[in-house]
């Protein structure tokens, strides 16, 4: 084995008096650097992106909602407390739902507006860490006029700052003689926060659980739902499944984050899959001059593989001699891939200099995530296709006939 890798080295170090061989030998490396390298950067981006995504929708919206199928839920403090003696729940705090309109001095504009307890929300919705200006408990600061808080392009558009007044139109109103008049109340603006979303910020509006009753007409102790956050994201099917068989004898029904945007992570996901395949295709062209490079030095090393076949070299020998140079060649690519696409990945994970319009996409930056086992993978990958494309010269050279490749010397 180490005299077969010997003179596979000694084949790779001698490339230099051959110009033409050391050029596709030069190219093949550079085509699996360049191809380790873009899968690095580009995988690394959909990591991040995906990332970056989820936490952005988990930071909103809770890992698990637990909803009425009809109307809404009436004895949700006793289910909160069922709730939260579920292992893996880490907070649980009840929420109220609807849309209503928004009318300013800047302008009128559709909402959705979130009831939330300002003392328990903190535990599940990350609404805390996106405020700009103001504070979520500032919510129900003021007894006599209620607090609102809105998104910062919502606050942009319509010219809102801390301390103005906003009118919030209800969909439910009273039917009067002169026709349909809907309830209106006026809410102050007590923060502003930024998701990064834009669809976020740009529609969503928060106020007091009591406050968002009072405004919808409800009569009694009602909320939309409880919303449940886990200690680990990827276990909500599983704890999902516990809550339901805990409220079994509720009229609710149990989803979670991953059934919400199933559609949307297997589209990323696919994506990610496409790419790495599309992306593989340039470490395959470096692949190919692999192959090239080694059938023209099996062609130019014909009377040194018969004279080592005649003094006792097996087809075997042959075969891991070339078979080895090409993996040698396949694995300095890749090794280069690798310096060449971390270094980058970093670089635009450290200092974001590729910024994204905030109103088409839901980043506004061009987020990076590298995870070993995708590294791991794309080296693998890299060096599995180096590997295979060495199997016909070598196989090639091995069935080379000494007597007839010495018969003319």
């Amino acid at each position: 084995m180490n005299f077969e890798l010997l003179i596979a080295l000694r084949y790779i170090f001698a490339l230099r008096k051959q110009s033409f061989i050391a050029v596709i030998s030069l190219f093949a490396v550079c085509g699996v650097a360049l191809g380790v390298a873009a899968l690095i950067v580009v995988i690394g981006v959909m990591n991040g992106f995906t990332k970056d995504l989820r936490d952005k929708i988990l930071g909103v919206n809770a890992h698990v909602i637990v909803s009425a199928f009809s109307g809404g839920i009436r004895d949700h403090k006793d289910m909160a407390e069922l709730c939260r003696q579920v292992p893996g729940v880490t907070g649980v705090t009840p929420f109220v739902y609807s849309e209503v309109m928004l009318s300013a001095s800047g302008g009128v504009k559709g909402v959705v507006l979130r009831g939330i307890e300002p003392g328990t929300a903190e535990q599940v919705l990350s609404i805390s860490k996106d405020m700009v200006a103001g504070s979520v408990k500032d919510l129900d600061a003021d007894p006599d006029m209620p607090g609102v808080v809105v998104g910062a392009e919502m606050a942009k558009r319509l010219g809102l700052g801390l301390g103005s007044t906003v009118n919030l139109l209800s969909p439910t109103g009273t039917q009067s003689s002169v026709g349909f008049t809907p309830k209106v109340r006026v809410f102050r603006v007590a923060g502003i926060f930024r998701t990064g979303m834009f669809e976020y910020d740009a529609t969503l509006g928060y106020v007091t659980v009591e406050a968002a009753r009072n405004l919808l007409g409800f009569k009694d102790d009602i909320v939309s739902g409880l919303e449940v956050r886990l200690a680990d994201v990827y276990k909500a099917g599983e704890v999902s499944e516990a809550l339901r068989a805990k409220l079994h004898e509720y009229p609710v029904y149990v989803r979670n984050w991953q059934e919400m945007n199933a559609n949307l992570f297997a589209a990323l996901e696919l994506e990610k899959t496409a790419m790495f395949i599309i992306l593989a295709m340039i470490v395959l062209v470096g692949s190919f001059s692999i192959v090239t490079m080694l059938v023209m030095l099996v062609m130019q090393k014909t009377k040194d593989i018969a004279v080592m076949m005649s003094l006792g070299a097996d087809e075997g020998m042959i075969r891991r001699i070339f078979m080895f140079q090409g993996s040698f060649i396949g694995a300095v690519g890749t090794a280069l891939g690798y310096g060449l696409g971390i270094p980058v990945a970093l670089l635009l994970k450290k200092y974001q200099f590729i910024k994204l319009p905030s109103d088409v996409y839901p980043v506004d930056y061009l987020p990076v995530r590298l995870e070993w086992l995708d590294m791991t993978l794309i080296g693998a990958a890299a060096l599995l296709l180096c590997f295979l494309s060495t199997l016909y010269p070598a196989r090639r050279a091995a069935t080379l006939k000494p007597s007839d490749a010495l018969r003319y010397e």
